[in-house]
């Protein structure tokens, strides 16, 4: 899962004279591929493990550098996109994931871990770039009346992306450890070279593809937000930040663990293989529930929709814990779907009202997907003291407070709030 960045300041184009359509089924490749690499690290995660022997709180580091990125480069990306232009943005983070991709075929050769999560890093900044650059660009190519409309759309191909990856990634790592039957980080070269040397070619195509040209707006001057006050005054912000850095870390943290988990023997006794093609289904159940979430949400307060997910999900965590076997696997399995609308939800929620603060909330929000980072980290400290099952408490208790955060904004809003807003549109 990782968390989609869009700008708040952005241009509609509604010249009827230019058709956008081509251009649009171009970006839809960038969503792609961003949520195709996101969610390899899920099968990257105990493969590493299992070649250089880590714990699980080591292992979880690769989660850590790749979220870590968000953090550190969301900011940078988005100054370096106001100077050079969404479409030179969108080249600059193809390549820059290349690079990183490429990190990894001398990080193998070595054996040296520190490398791979070096290329992890650089990869996750390729991604940063372009998602500052992606978004905004597609709410841009049309009017603005329908430019959630084209978010979903690419929202829809971005969780296809999620639920190949992991098939991709246990076809070819997972595949080469049973062909050769050494476990040994060399098994990854080919994918990610596969993975860079694509990057590399559509990369070529955007810059022969002659697409629109729409600039980049800078952000509202602090003068033009001063009688507003500073975000840190606004308390649904800052508890809506603190929701989102749970929300991201508890889905990549779940993720994270499940083909260890489905490994086990008194859980599913699966080989690694079909371990790793299982973790699709938890990133399938998640695309299936946006659909099901976008109508929801039109109909019901957005809030109580968030605290019925958040329930189910907690109810479903608690039965993964207490039980074994085949129904332990399907009730984690079941949490992607209840997982589907939150991010959205609590950012939309989070910036509703703050005016001309909203461009600054929503780059607070967006740093606040540094809980990708820290969660699994804390999962994996539990479950090296204790085991992945009762690991799964950490995930849990981050749901408590996304529900209590329902439950507050339940109170604090209009009936009536709009969810599919153009200045976000995100997933994991």
């Amino acid at each position: 899962m990782a968390g989609n960045i869009v700008s708040t300041s952005t241009i509609y184009q509604t010249s009827d004279d230019k058709n956008y359509h081509f251009a649009f089924a171009a970006m839809t490749t960038l969503f792609f591929i961003w949520g195709f690499i996101t969610a390899l690290n899920d099968i990257l995660i105990p493969h590493l493990k299992a070649a250089f022997d880590l714990n699980y709180v080591q292992a979880m580091l690769v989660q850590f550098c790749f979220f870590g990125a968000y953090f550190i480069m969301s900011p940078l990306a988005g100054k370096l996109i106001s100077k050079i232009g969404y479409l030179k943005g969108i080249i600059t983070g193809l390549l820059t994931i290349a690079a990183g991709c490429s990190l990894f075929y001398p990080a193998a050769e070595i054996g040296v871990y520190w490398v791979f999560l070096a290329g992890l890093f650089v990869l996750a900044s390729g991604i940063t770039i372009l998602q500052v650059s992606a978004n905004p660009y597609v709410a841009s190519l049309g009017a603005e009346k329908t430019a959630a409309s084209r978010l979903n759309l690419a929202q829809a191909i971005n969780s296809l992306g999620h639920t190949l990856g992991p098939i991709f990634g246990t076809v070819l790592i997972f595949g080469a450890v049973a062909h050769t039957e050494v476990i040994d980080a060399k098994s990854v070269q080919l994918p990610y070279l596969l993975l860079a040397g694509a990057t590399i070619i559509i990369a070529i195509g955007f810059k022969f593809l002659h697409l629109p040209t729409i600039d980049a707006i800078a952000e509202v001057p602090d003068e033009a937000a001063a009688d507003t006050g500073s975000i840190w005054q606004q308390k649904s912000l800052l508890l809506g930040a603190a929701g989102i850095f749970l929300y991201v870390g508890a889905e990549v943290s779940i993720g994270s663990f499940l083909v260890n988990y489905f490994t086990q023997e008194d859980i599913a006794g699966l080989t690694e293989m079909r371990a790793g093609e299982m973790v699709s289904y938890y990133w399938g159940a998640a695309m299936i529930g946006r659909f099901a979430g976008a109508y929801l949400t039109r109909i019901i307060k957005p809030s109580y929709v968030l605290a019925t997910n958040a329930v189910f999900v907690m109810i479903l965590l608690a039965m993964t814990m207490s039980s074994s076997g085949h129904f332990a696997m399907w009730a984690v399995i079941s949490v992607g779907f209840f997982n589907s609308i939150m991010f959205p939800t609590i950012f939309t929620l989070a910036i509703r009202g703050l005016g001309p603060l909203t461009s600054k909330g929503s780059g607070l929000l967006c740093q606040a997907i540094v809980g990708g980072a820290i969660i699994p980290l804390i999962q994996g400290y539990v479950a090296d003291i204790s085991s992945v099952q009762a690991s799964f408490i950490v995930p849990a208790l981050a749901y408590v407070y996304i529900l209590a955060y329902a439950l507050y904004t339940a109170k604090n809003t209009p009936n009536k709030a709009i969810i599919n807003q153009v200045t976000i549109k995100a997933e994991l």
